[in-house]
């Protein structure tokens, strides 16, 4: 080891006993090679030769992923994301190895926030308690007692005081009224109290009474759970619930047996009117569509029709209940195919002078709205409402730190994220679970409250779950007192999740009347919730839209939320590492903003598969942005989204390539077309399987096996040396194939 010019050249030994003075020449070549190298890197003494230089920088990801540093999240520890670099001739002693934080440019080219001018309307709300009870109504005193102690209820609200008097005179009625106003007790009590009071006991085997229809399974079982304790005192009269994800036999089962009231989703009670033969109608005295409007979104129409058919085919006679938030063209033509001279209650019509001294509805005074009539929605006193702008590089860092801020750092907080698909969900499912909760050492600072590991608890909820893990996740949710809901739509129509006070929703909906029913899972029956829209810069006309529904949102600053990471010290830089805790500024609230993105940069990046998986959130993301309506597309538009900072919200430090709208519908008929190509060669393949097994003649296999030596890769065998084999084996493969 000989050290020339600063640099350290190792001479090999030689293998024989030669001495180890170099000759003139050797030594006067080996003296030019330092000099040269001396002029190639003349300011440096520490750096490395240029060739280990290039190699440490272009490592591949997953190597250079392989030798990062352990990541600590402890409250001294730096948070270190790139690997060393080498240094050759100093030794570790006397040079110390600074910690780096891979910077992910969050701020850096984003489009400019603009100044976001809310037009002041005047919002429609609703008084929603009356200080009437319900013993002032004509009810079966067991009923007003199970009310009172079951339902913990004693005043009634305004809907149920204008509709509980109508229904029970027999009247066909279609109710608006705002979400969590009590629109499900509205109709299911006058449904009890008319069938308990009928004068021949209801029989179990009489079949359905009453027929309930709910868009959703989950709100299937949460009206079955209020029928059922409503049923209390009257044993005799059998509730039941028909529903997707079911077994079908067990379903079948229940019905042989009779259920008097029969809640269902229109769809699977479709498949059991055309496939189980002991389902009948003959007894309806009661049709309750719940939740009419979504009913229809989803696409039941058709289902609905098939209902109403089966129905009318049996039983002419009947009352019908339409129930709904908002009143869109679909249910005003349903209400004229299905209800019989209806009263319209509607509780925004009561200072219209709609209803009489006694609270009750007057139909000729209230008829159905027009087709086109503009609609404005009913909003909680109680239920207060945000918009946050934010840029689409930093809309993953946002959410995860008002989640953080509204669950981690205050108590009783219980949240529900709406996201536009199920793959949206999965993915930041398991990308918050991973990162927000698995971070070892998670420093228990002063601020920090004594429990708020044990609040922040993330559940799912969407469409492509299993039936058992839905039914699950919505019972634990509902008897929760802290967590984090992640959910598409699946959750946004009639669920009673208790205790709700927080709303987000991340993707924006795609009209107003969405907008209120997901909104309305919070500040129900007169608590207090809260909601935040968040919204890209070029989405900001959309507070217009909704203005334009007499709907007011208050504006919250992204730099805002973001700062709620100055309060977690897991989140600090290098910069803030040896500081103590102080007034936060915007630079430092930028460099934790950083490390959270490179947390969640790398758990995306440590693998190809979580790489993929990212990659298919990201084009769910975009397909789900091209489906929003026209009325909508100047402010929605695919063509107005950066996919390269679209990408960067999705943990992807790379925009992929391929992901334009254009290329997916391409992408989507190339993979249909190979599969019609593929079901084509199948066809044939067992054309001609059959054309052997049956045909008799040598020729046509002659005149197979000329065309296949003739068309067969040089060198590889011919196909009439394969096929001489001998008779014997020739039949027993083919005897083998026919069975």
């Amino acid at each position: 080891m000989a050290a020339v010019g600063g640099l350290l050249l190792h001479v090999p030994e030689s293998p024989t006993a030669a001495p180890r003075t170099l000759s003139g020449s050797r030594r006067a070549q080996a003296r030019r090679q330092a000099e040269a190298t001396k002029r190639k890197h003349p300011a440096s003494r520490e750096a490395p030769p240029a060739k280990r230089r290039s190699e440490a920088s272009f490592l591949p990801a997953e190597r250079a992923a392989a030798k990062e540093t352990q990541r600590t999240f402890k409250g001294k520890a730096q948070k270190t994301f790139s690997p060393k670099k080498p240094s050759v001739g100093v030794s570790d002693g006397t040079r110390e190895q600074k910690p780096c934080v891979r910077t992910s440019s969050l701020f850096k080219n984003n489009p400019e926030i603009p100044e976001l001018h809310r037009p002041v309307v005047k919002q429609v709300q609703e008084k929603v308690f009356t200080s009437d009870a319900f013993q002032e109504l004509d009810l079966h005193p067991h009923l007003i007692s199970t009310i009172n102690t079951v339902l913990n209820m004693t005043r009634m609200t305004s809907v149920q005081k204008q509709s509980i008097p109508v229904l029970l005179e027999g009247r066909d009625a279609l109710v608006r009224s705002q979400t969590g106003s009590g629109k499900t007790l509205a109709y299911c009590i006058p449904v009890v109290q008319s069938l308990q009071a009928m004068k021949s006991k209801i029989q179990r085997s009489d079949g359905p009474y009453a027929l309930v229809l709910v868009p959703t399974r989950e709100l299937a079982l949460q009206s079955f759970d209020t029928v059922q304790k409503l049923l209390k005192p009257f044993t005799w009269i059998v509730p039941g619930v028909l529903m997707g994800g079911e077994r079908r036999k067990s379903e079948k089962a229940r019905l042989r047996k009779g259920i008097n009231i029969l809640i269902s989703t229109p769809g699977r009670l479709v498949d059991h009117i055309k496939s189980t033969k002991n389902i009948h109608f003959r007894r309806i005295q009661w049709l309750i569509l719940d939740e009419a409007d979504r009913i229809l979104d989803l696409g039941f129409e058709k289902d609905i029709t098939v209902i109403l058919n089966a129905i009318n085919a049996e039983c002419q006679k009947r009352q019908n209940v339409l129930l709904s938030a908002t009143l869109t063209e679909g249910v005003t033509r349903l209400a004229d195919i299905s209800l019989l001279n209806p009263v319209r209650i509607s509780v925004l019509d009561q200072h219209h002078g709609q209803s009489d001294p006694k609270g009750r509805a007057v139909p000729e005074a209230s008829p159905l709205p027009a087709a086109g009539e503009p609609d404005s929605f009913a909003i909680p006193e109680s239920l207060d409402q945000h918009v946050t702008l934010v840029p689409s590089k930093l809309r993953l860092v946002s959410l995860a730190a008002f989640i953080l801020q509204q669950c981690k750092f205050e108590k009783d907080q219980k949240m529900i994220v709406f996201f536009s698909s199920c793959e949206l969900v999965e993915f930041h499912y398991h990308l918050f679970v991973q990162t927000l909760l698995s971070r070892p050492g998670a420093p228990a600072s002063g601020q920090l409250l004594p429990s708020a590991s044990a609040r922040l608890k993330f559940l799912r909820l969407h469409g492509n779950m299993e039936q058992e893990e839905r039914t699950a996740v919505f019972q634990e949710f509902s008897h929760s007192k802290t967590g984090v809901l992640l959910c598409t739509d699946v959750a946004a129509r009639g669920l009673d999740l208790p205790q709700v006070t927080w709303i987000v929703q991340y993707n924006a909906p795609s009209s107003p009347a969405e907008y209120i029913h997901r909104i309305g899972r919070t500040a129900r029956i007169g608590c207090r919730g809260s909601s935040l829209l968040i919204l890209a810069p070029s989405e900001a006309e959309y507070v217009n839209s909704l203005a334009s529904h007499k709907i007011n949102v208050s504006e919250i600053k992204v730099e805002d939320i973001l700062s709620v990471l100055t309060r977690d010290d897991c989140f600090k830089g290098s910069r803030w590492g040896s500081q103590k805790s102080r007034a936060a500024g915007p630079q430092e609230i930028r460099e934790r903003a950083t490390v959270l993105q490179t947390v969640f940069e790398d758990y995306v990046h440590s693998s190809e598969r979580r790489v993929s998986w990212a990659k298919k959130a990201l084009q769910a993301f975009i397909r789900a942005y091209a489906t929003y309506p026209r009325d909508l597309k100047h402010i929605f538009h695919v063509r107005s989204l950066h996919l390269g900072h679209v990408a960067k919200s999705f943990g992807l430090r790379d925009a992929p390539q391929n992901l334009s709208v254009t290329a997916l519908k391409r992408r989507q008929a190339n993979l249909n077309r190979a599969d019609l190509h593929k079901k084509t060669r199948s066809k044939h393949r067992l054309a001609e399987i059959l054309r052997s097994e049956y045909s008799s003649g040598m020729e046509a296999g002659v005149a197979k096996v000329k065309k296949q030596n003739k068309h067969a890769e040089p060198g590889s065998q011919p196909c009439s040396a394969v096929c001489n084999r001998s008779p014997a084996s020739a039949v027993g493969k083919t005897k083998k194939r026919s069975l």
